[in-house]
């Protein structure tokens, strides 16, 4: 999507911004011109994710924008009123707010630390809710003011909270912050918008939550910016209380390749679907679209780890190196082991006699999609399909070994 210098010296506060999504929506505003407030933590590098906020500062200069890069930790006022203060200071004032930066921890209520419940909610909610706060009396003197929040659709469908409530909880704060306040200064002509991606985003915190290989079904963060970008130069007054898809906003503005958003053109038809979007028969368009009944093609439980017991060898133990538990609930249930570790490998019923590094637990017909290679392990990580306790790094080779052994069941 070409630029049209819209955004030219209009300021652009972005939360979140050192890298992923946030970096990508100032980056692509600073080709127009624009001044960007990076307001993020990572002033220094980060051991597993890349870039600081002075990195991605000197990326938005050589992009043809100003850059004021900030540390703020967006659950602390005074953090966020000094970088609100500075940003006004060095550009005499602020157009428009990118509520971008978020935390995320997708575990079930049993699972979620109060600490960790605390970040998602102060980040993600309050922190939305506070960046907003802290810039509306600036955007009410702004010509061209617009709040967009990087958060869901909202949808009270069970299925988006049962697996991680916590962490929908806090996103739909954000989404709901949208909701309010596009209502609230309308009259302000301050425009309010949500913007979610239809697909999965890769950028490097995802790729630390499920792993290098979830890129082949996953998007460039660049969809999100242009998608952003168009919302951003729209007229406040015309466009606000907006729940925007990515895809949907850049179709709407002529965008018809697609494609060249995929991180992997080989599976641009073969990208993963974003959870927080659509009913749950669309979140199983993998099994439903082949018109096919995974328990057909794969038969039982027990004849599933017959065959994987079957096509074991040193060199499968060799690449993987992890003992995955399986607890399955539904129609067959019951504890299976996987110990690609120890020797030649070993398959069995109940739990593993050495201590497994990863437990995985899931229903019935979800293991049945999932070994029958009609669900990626990232996608049922992503949808609470499936649910790993225990050492994430080692739960990863799942996906790896899937793909070994799938041909052979």
């Amino acid at each position: 999507m070409m630029n049209s210098r819209r955004l030219s010296g209009l300021t652009i506060f972005i939360t979140g911004a050192s890298r992923g999504i946030g970096k990508a929506i100032a980056l692509k505003a600073a080709k127009d011109g624009a001044n960007i407030i990076i307001a993020a933590k990572t002033a220094e590098p980060h051991p597993k994710l890349p870039g600081t906020i002075y990195t991605a500062a000197q990326e938005v200069e050589a992009a043809g924008g100003r850059c004021l890069p900030c540390v703020v930790d967006i659950q602390h006022e005074n953090q966020v009123q000094s970088a609100v203060d500075e940003a006004v200071k060095t550009f005499g004032g602020i157009d428009i707010v990118v509520n971008n930066a978020s935390a995320i921890m997708l575990t079930g209520t049993l699972e979620t630390p109060m600490k960790r419940y605390d970040l998602m909610n102060g980040v993600n909610a309050r922190g939305t809710f506070l960046v907003s706060k802290s810039c509306l009396p600036y955007l009410q003197k702004s010509k061209h003011a617009h709040i967009l929040n990087i958060s869901p659709p909202l949808n009270l469908d069970p299925l988006w909270f049962k697996n991680h409530v916590a962490y929908t909880i806090a996103k739909y704060g954000m989404s709901m912050c949208a909701l309010g306040m596009a209502e609230e200064f309308r009259s302000s002509n301050i425009a309010v918008n949500c913007l979610w991606p239809a697909t999965a985003i890769h950028t490097a915190a995802i790729e630390m939550l499920t792993g290098p290989d979830s890129s082949k079904w996953s998007r460039k963060p660049d969809i999100m910016a242009d998608a952003a970008y168009a919302i951003l130069t729209k007229d406040p007054a015309e466009y606000t209380g907006n729940f925007a898809i990515d895809e949907d906003v850049l179709k709407k503005e002529g965008v018809t390749n697609l494609e060249q958003y995929a991180c992997d053109p080989a599976h641009a038809n073969e990208l993963m679907p974003d959870f927080f979007l659509g009913s749950p028969s669309d979140q199983s368009r993998e099994s439903s679209s082949k018109g096919d009944n995974a328990t057909s093609s794969t038969g039982t439980i027990d004849s599933i780890f017959a065959k994987i017991e079957h096509n074991l060898s040193s060199e499968l133990v060799s690449k993987t190196q992890a003992i995955f538990q399986f607890e399955v609930t539904g129609d067959e249930h019951g504890t299976w082991f996987v110990d690609l570790k120890n020797g030649g490998g070993q398959v069995g019923k109940g739990k593993s006699p050495h201590s497994p590094d990863a437990v995985l637990s899931m229903e019935f017909k979800n293991f049945l999609a999932l070994f029958g290679g009609k669900l990626k392990p990232a996608t049922a990580v992503l949808t609470g399909k499936l649910r790993v306790m225990g050492n994430l790094q080692q739960a990863r080779k799942l996906e790896p070994l899937m793909t070994s052994l799938k041909s052979k069941l």
